[in-house]
């Protein structure tokens, strides 16, 4: 059973006993969701684009943390937010409430978020005037969309559980739907997911971590 743990910032994450693992740093949940995709993804990007609007691929929707922070960052400085989520095993609107998020986002956002999220699993949900979200309950390989996206999430349980997630066939494949110049940042660091993304076209760059994590990556897909 899922049991809710208290991090170092005081924000709740997620321990999964069957993977072994937390949904989010221990050293803090909202701390790292606002270094890693948000300061490192979502604002780098905004800071590069004129666009007023854009859309983001998250792998690992979760609590939907990222989801909630990158929606209040748009908001806040006028930005459309387009976002979709990949979770094979979404969560319960219940477990939702229980995140405290609430304290970290507006109300009317955080409100909106849960009046729309079951909803979102099946079709695209205009949670706010400003921000669009959809939840894909599929396994990463079975993801297929459309879109193209500005920036990729990638927030999925560490490789030493999860290896393939990691592997060079499911990061082709995810990678696919990022536009020429698109972003991906992620937590980890390692050797050999630099030498993927280097394969793949991508431009590499090694950048703070957030507390408990010295490095992390972002990486350009070269147009």
């Amino acid at each position: 059973m899922m049991e809710f743990v208290i991090t170092a910032d005081g924000s709740k994450t997620l321990y999964h006993p069957g993977i072994g693992e937390h949904y989010h740093s221990r050293h803090g949940a909202v701390q790292e969701s606002r270094h890693v995709f948000v300061g490192m993804g979502l604002e780098h990007c905004v800071a590069q684009s004129p666009a007023d609007s854009l859309a983001i691929l998250e792998v690992g929707f979760g609590t939907g943390l990222n989801f909630l922070l990158s929606a209040t960052h748009c908001t806040k400085h006028g930005r459309r937010l387009n976002y979709t989520g990949i979770e094979a095993f979404p969560l319960p609107l219940d477990t939702l409430k229980e995140t405290g998020y609430d304290a970290y986002v507006a109300p009317a956002l955080w409100n909106a978020f849960l009046a729309h999220y079951e909803e979102s699993l099946e079709f695209p949900q205009q949670v706010d005037a400003g921000n669009r979200l959809q939840v894909a309950p599929v396994d990463i390989a079975q993801f297929t969309s459309g879109h193209a996206y500005d920036i990729l999430y990638f927030d999925a349980f560490a490789a030493v559980h999860q290896p393939e997630m990691w592997s060079a066939e499911t990061l082709k494949h995810i990678c696919h739907f990022l536009k020429p110049g698109g972003i991906f940042v992620t937590y980890a660091i390692t050797g050999q997911l630099k030498r993927t993304m280097k394969a793949l076209g991508f431009t590499v760059e090694k950048i703070p971590g957030a507390p408990g994590k010295r490095e992390m990556l972002r990486a350009i897909k070269t147009p």
